[in-house]
C-alpha cells in the first residue's frame, strides 16, 4: 500500500525538510555560541570535534524524539495528520515503549553507526584542528542531515504508536 499525498508530505517536508533546516540552522548558532572565541578546534579535548559530534549523535535524537512524539500525537488529535492505516503502521513491539525509550535507543545507535565511525575516520586520518568557521559549517551540516534521516522514522513510530481509544 502506497503512502497518501498527505503522508508523503508530512513525512518528506514537515518531518524531514523542515527539521533539516531547524536544526542546520539551530546547532550552527550552537556551535558559533560555544567556539566563536577558538583559535580552532580540536579532534579531542572537553571542547572539541570529537565530543561535540557524539553530543549531537546522541541529543539530537534522544530529544527530537521525546518532542517530535508528543507533536505527532498532538497533530492527530487535532486531526491534522491522519493515523498510518494499519498496514503501513510499525508493528513491532518496540513502538508501545515510551518515547524517551525510543529515543535512547536511537541516540545510542546512531552514536555506534553515525558518529563513532565519522570520528575514528577522523582520528585515523590525523585530522588537525578545524578553523572555527569551517567546524561551525560542518556541525551545522551534520545535525541538518541526522535530522533528516532520524526524524521521519520518529514521526513513523509516533503514528504507529498505540493510542488510547485505539486510534
Amino acid at each position: 500500500m502506497e503512502l497518501s499525498d498527505r503522508h508523503r508530505r508530512f513525512f518528506l517536508v514537515e518531518q524531514g525538510a523542515i527539521p533539516a533546516l531547524f536544526n542546520l540552522v539551530l546547532n550552527g548558532a550552537i556551535a558559533w555560541a560555544l567556539f566563536r572565541t577558538a583559535s580552532g578546534v580540536p579532534l579531542w579535548g572537553e571542547s572539541s570535534v570529537g565530543v561535540d559530534l557524539l553530543a549531537t549523535a546522541f541529543l539530537l535524537p534522544f530529544l527530537t524524539c521525546v518532542i517530535v512524539s508528543a507533536l505527532v500525537a498532538r497533530e492527530v488529535e487535532a486531526g491534522k495528520v491522519d493515523p498510518l492505516p494499519e498496514a503501513q503502521r510499525s508493528h513491532s513491539r518496540w513502538v508501545a515503549r515510551s518515547p524517551s525509550r525510543r529515543g535512547l535507543f536511537l541516540g545510542a545507535a546512531v552514536i555506534l553507526f553515525g558518529a563513532l565511525p565519522l570520528v575514528w575516520a577522523l582520528h585515523l586520518g590525523a585530522a588537525r584542528p578545524f578553523p572555527v568557521g569551517s567546524f561551525i559549517a560542518f556541525k551545522a551540516l551534520w545535525a541538518a542531515m541526522l535530522a533528516f534521516l532520524v526524524t521521519p522514522v520518529i514521526a513513523w513510530w509516533a503514528l504507529s504508536a498505540p493510542r488510547p481509544g485505539g486510534v
